[in-house]
């Protein structure tokens, strides 16, 4: 299943037209304990780059955003008792939404593993 990162710090995992989204290890641990997250609701479009769901830390509140178009068909519903999930399994079991691609050719503009890699050893 090939991943793709955005300099957002989303990650995305793509599966045919399905995709799953959360953010990267590095984004957590920029935003220290997490203590809340809203994720979108299923059915709810999203548009490439644009606002996706809500992480708040103990740092800072910050928007995660949509690394591609697509329909949500599921929102991380563990998230909202154990928002922690996101420090302690950021690229696993802390993912925030699944959607169904709307137009593929979008994955093309977001980075691979080693590029994201490069990118963050930048910052």
């Amino acid at each position: 299943m090939p991943r793709y990162f955005t300099k957002e710090h989303e990650w995305i995992d793509v599966d045919g037209d399905t995709a799953t989204v959360g953010i990267t290890d590095y984004a957590q641990s920029q935003l220290g304990d997490v203590v809340f997250v809203e994720v979108p609701e299923a059915g709810r479009q999203l548009t490439q780059g644009g606002e996706a769901a809500v992480v708040e830390s103990v740092k800072a509140a910050s928007d995660v955003y949509a690394p591609v178009s697509g329909e949500v068909t599921e929102g991380n519903a563990a998230l909202a008792d154990t928002p922690d999930l996101v420090n302690t399994a950021p690229e696993g079991d802390g993912w925030f939404f699944k959607l169904r691609l709307s137009d593929a050719s979008q994955l093309e503009a977001l980075m691979d593993e080693a590029a994201y890699q490069e990118f963050v050893s930048t910052l």
